[in-house]
């Protein structure tokens, strides 16, 4: 399949425009009548415009600039920033999905998650923007003299630690969550931060001194909390949690409340559980600090690792209202959600756990969606049927649903070895009164396993709502134990509004040692078993039942990172998406470590693949961001005459820039024509976004991007 046919695909256009763009397959070097004029990157692309003599010398020499980049006649106006003063409390640290909610009379809610903490800039920048110092380097040192990490509630109320650990753990968990900011329109068509009423500040530490404001649970997993007897631990709360954290992507639904995804919570609470659901001790992740790395959070407020890794609903227009996690929605590593909502049919919510071998989830609500814009419609959320994706290599795929009744049919390990990849397949330990997972290494091992557990029954505990409560919260382990296609990190799930299809992004096929993807499905241009580059994926679903099942889908990979003389299309690491009203597709990425040899593309950037005109398909790049960051949340205001952005975490791996500071990495690139030259690059170190000024503390923000002249963002200037 040639580059133009898998661009028409992509976009979910017919077969008669891909007639019609046959004569397209390769690409004019000027093509007219472009959306915007691109940015041009660090690495020759097909669309840049240039023959290869000149892409030879345009490349040749390059300097990455701690900014954010945008087309020329386009500006970004910083909306928010971490430790703004919002709703009692502050603007929380990098900042992530974003949700754009319109009220009366130019004003609007603008929804924000806060999903982790990057130590360094952090630690360098706390004391200047919160106005107080913090006790990072005396925790930093009591720790080291103990091992580098602790089990914080076994402290004496006067052990010299616990008061420079509580502090630096409470500013942490104050620093992630979910906020809502009030924004009005300007004068000149632009939005800004403008305090009122409906602010709102949900921390990972909300309901800790004050119980009324603990998050309410819903679904089967809320009476695995609220149970008496148990294998693990108890926090004593029953069914309501404290706190949220690890937010990371989410959506909106049709009756206006925003879903909010909590991704890695494994970095700060215990992720294995029990066959009944419940959670090892808070023991089991201590805290932990050395000045890069802060995990443990939960530890020393005695957090139980069950209430963690799930989807929260917040309604940005009744601050009033409690937050609520819905388990029937499944415990993983939850990033995005996609909401499917037809009056008449069930209710159908799509999202992907952000893990190497995770999977693709589908939820099929118990009763029938009547009208999408009620605000009723969230008790849909708390009954329905967990299902998940089995891909298969001819392009159909099946959805197994998470029920006790469900067989035992893990993926074999010699499917692997197929692939000459060695079996990475974690299933629920076969000693049931151990926590957590066990490999599954060879047939034999596979054979033994489903002999003494036939269905999902025999591998979880209790009856009823219990035990489908702790399969729920196990959903990545009962994954693989009943044969779900292990994938390549998917991070965003979109429904497209002109064709219904689900588009996919999936960041990276490749293993960790605890997860690998399906070597049949995530394949690089050339058959590769790993390709750490990323894909896109159109996925078209069947109609989801109530009262059947499981069912089936088609799907097809429409994009494939990488650098073009590799068959990619020049982007890597495809993370958050958002499709606009015409159904262009925009795209940020997400790759980790910027400054390293072994990082051809440069900073990350926010792409558009437009749906129309000459260059249909292609990847144009929109903007690209500052040092050590990554771009997150597009949103769009109504009119779509604004783009907000997330930039998260700038300066995650230096801190602070200096005059100065900076390394020279050297490449290999190819030309137009396969050709290899030489590339030198200057890379500044660390950040000083926003402010721009060398010695000033980078700070992750939103920024609000429209054109200099008004108007669409894609319409003419």
């Amino acid at each position: 399949m040639n580059r133009r046919t898998l661009m028409i695909q992509l976009l979910g256009l017919g077969a008669a425009a891909a007639a019609g763009r046959a004569r397209a397959a390769i690409p004019e070097l000027r093509p007219p009548r472009l959306p915007f004029p691109p940015l041009r990157g660090p690495i020759p692309l097909p669309t840049d415009g240039l023959s290869a003599a000149e892409q030879r010398s345009a490349y040749a020499r390059v300097a990455l600039a701690d900014r954010l980049s945008l087309p020329e006649g386009f500006r970004a106006d910083l909306v928010l920033q971490w430790g703004d003063p919002l709703a009692g409390g502050r603007f929380g640290f990098n900042n992530d999905y974003l949700a754009f909610t319109s009220m009366a009379e130019e004003r609007a809610l603008l929804t924000v998650n806060f999903e982790y903490i990057s130590p360094r800039p952090w630690c360098a920048g706390y004391a200047a923007v919160m106005g107080r110092e913090l006790p990072f380097e005396a925790l930093r040192q009591q720790l080291a003299e103990r091992g580098g990490r602790v089990d914080a509630l076994t402290l004496a109320a006067g052990d010299p630690l616990r008061q420079p650990l509580l502090a630096v753990a409470t500013a942490a968990l104050d620093d992630q969550g979910i906020g809502v900011a009030e924004l009005s329109r300007t004068a000149d068509g632009g939005w800004r931060h403008s305090p009122g009423r409906f602010e709102r500040r949900i921390t990972g530490l909300s309901g800790w001194q004050k119980p009324e404001e603990r998050l309410r649970s819903t679904g089967p997993a809320a009476a695995v909390f609220r149970r008496k007897q148990r294998l693990g631990y108890d926090d004593g709360l029953g069914d309501r949690v404290i706190g949220t954290f690890a937010n990371c992507a989410g959506g909106q639904t049709p009756w206006g409340t925003v879903l909010s995804a909590e991704e890695n919570v494994q970095s700060h609470v215990v992720e294995p559980v029990y066959a009944d659901g419940s959670s090892p001790s808070p023991a089991e992740r201590p805290f932990r600090f050395d000045g890069e790395r802060l995990e443990g959070l939960g530890n020393p407020f005695g957090l139980a690792g069950n209430k963690y890794g799930w989807m929260v609903e917040v309604d940005p227009r009744r601050p009033e209202r409690l937050a609520v996690k819905h388990t029937a929605l499944g415990r993983f590593r939850h990033e995005a959600v996609a909401v499917r909502a037809h009056a008449g049919e069930p209710l159908v919510v799509y999202s992907g756990c952000d893990r190497h071998g995770g999977h693709l989830y589908r939820f099929v609500s118990a009763d029938p969606l009547r009208d999408p814009r009620d605000p009723a419609c969230s008790r849909l959320l708390e009954r329905g049927r967990l299902e998940v994706a089995r891909f298969l290599p001819d392009g159909s795929g099946r959805w197994i649903p998470l029920q006790p009744e469900t067989p035992v049919e893990p993926l074999s390990p010699e499917h692997f070895a197929g692939h000459g990849l060695d079996a990475v397949m974690p299933v629920p330990h076969s000693d049931r009164d151990k926590a957590g997972a066990e490999p599954l290494r060879s047939d034999a091992e596979l054979q033994a396993y489903r002999q003494r557990f036939r269905t999902l029954a025999d591998l979880y505990r209790g009856s009823g709502e219990e035990q489908l409560g702790a399969i729920l919260i196990d959903a990545h382990l009962a994954g693989n134990a009943v044969g779900a296609t292990p994938a390549a990190r998917p991070e965003d799930t979109d429904l497209d509004p002109r064709t219904g299809d689900l588009l996919i992004t999936f960041t990276a096929g490749g293993s960790d040692g605890d997860g690998q993807a399906d070597p049949a499905i995530f394949r690089g241009p050339e058959g590769q078993s790993r390709w750490p580059f990323g894909w896109l994926m159109r996925l078209q679903d069947e109609a989801a039942s109530q009262a059947r099942p499981g069912g089936g889908f088609r799907w097809r990979m429409v994009a494939t990172g990488g650098t073009p003389w590799e068959g990619g299309m020049g982007f890597a690491n495809p993370d958050n998406l958002a499709i606009d009203r015409r159904g262009n597709v925009w795209m940020v990425t997400d790759r980790a470590a910027v400054n390293g040899s072994a990082d051809v593309f440069g900073n990350n950037g926010c792409w558009l693949f437009p749906v129309s005109g000459p260059t249909a398909g292609d990847p144009l790049l929109f903007a690209t961001g500052p040092m050590e960051c990554e771009l997150t949340g597009p949103c769009f205001d109504p009119a779509e005459t604004t783009l907000f952005l997330a930039v998260q975490h700038p300066g995650e791996d230096n801190a602070i820039h200096t005059s100065g500071q900076e390394e020279v990495q050297a490449y290999t690139l190819r030309d137009r024509n396969g050709q290899p030259f030489e590339q030198l690059r200057q890379v500044p170190l660390g950040s000083n976004w926003p402010s721009g000024e060398a010695g000033r503390i980078p700070r992750p923000g939103v920024v609000a991007i429209r054109r200099d002249r008004g108007g669409p963002l894609l319409g003419p200037a």
